[in-house]
């Protein structure tokens, strides 16, 4: 737990071993730090830093309502805090638009770019409303049954065929509060990066899953066009695919990362 301004944030530190540039990562929407041990398990050579957004996990609720460029500047005081001046980013979902925020606003910051399963904010390819109705209330973390009777709905792929795969997920979930998720809505409501991901100079890894509901592999497609210097990963699998095939997608961004 660390205090940044009047702000304290629960931050997840992976050490490495190589000593080169650290791996942030910002994560969907609800979810906490302890749900990115398996990608860091995954990764033993590389130092890797999130943090639960404030009112998410263990991070105490924010003072005021905040939009994605105070996540990024709350990441910045993170790197500031273990003394590095650059980091290659990655952003899952919700945390996807952090990340494409954190590259805006923060350019010098950013050396390359990861964006899984995310998608241009407002202005994107929508899921179906069904999954969206599901998406709006935090029901799924505070109820098991219900949890394993949608998971396959909005997150599609293994999920589809193996509800207990929720059972294994949701485990991890720290709740805090409705108020800490519906802060998380509304941060990106309205949000859209669709006029100047053009301009991003970062080379950019886009990882989609062909079955995704939640965030359909169009999105995927669109972003790919529109950033310069991009490369479009797909996977056979759904929204969750860091978790559910995370040795391949942990390799695939190693890969990637690792490249001169």
């Amino acid at each position: 737990m660390i205090r940044l301004g009047s702000q304290t944030l629960w931050v997840g530190r992976h050490a490495g071993g190589s000593g080169g540039i650290p791996l942030l990562v910002f994560n969907g929407i609800g979810g906490n730090i302890e749900l990115l041990a398996p990608l860091a398990r995954s990764m033993p050579g590389r130092e890797l830093l999130t943090f639960d957004v404030p009112g998410v996990g263990h991070s105490a609720l924010p003072a005021l309502p905040y939009r994605l460029r105070h996540i990024a500047a709350l990441a910045v005081a993170v790197l500031d805090r273990y003394g590095h001046v650059q980091a290659d980013v990655l952003g899952v979902s919700w945390g996807g638009g952090a990340a494409q925020q954190f590259v805006r606003s923060h350019a010098a910051r950013c050396r390359r770019l990861v964006l899984c399963a995310t998608a241009p904010g407002a202005v994107m390819i929508p899921a179906r409303l069904s999954v969206l109705l599901k998406m709006v209330t935090p029901r799924r973390y505070m109820n098991g049954e219900y949890a394993r009777a949608i998971a396959g709905d909005i997150y599609g792929g293994d999920f589809r065929g193996n509800p207990e795969l929720a059972d294994a997920f949701f485990k991890h979930v720290r709740w805090q509060s409705r108020l800490g998720y519906y802060l998380q809505l509304a941060a990106a409501w309205g949000w859209t990066s669709i006029h100047w991901l053009h301009r991003l100079r970062q080379p950019t890894l886009i990882m989609a899953g062909r079955d995704d509901p939640l965030v359909p592999a169009a999105n995927a497609r669109l972003m790919h066009l529109l950033i310069p210097h991009s490369e479009l990963r797909m996977l056979d699998c759904g929204h969750l695919f860091l978790l559910t095939r995370t040795a391949a997608s942990a390799s695939a961004i190693s890969e990637y990362l690792d490249r001169p």
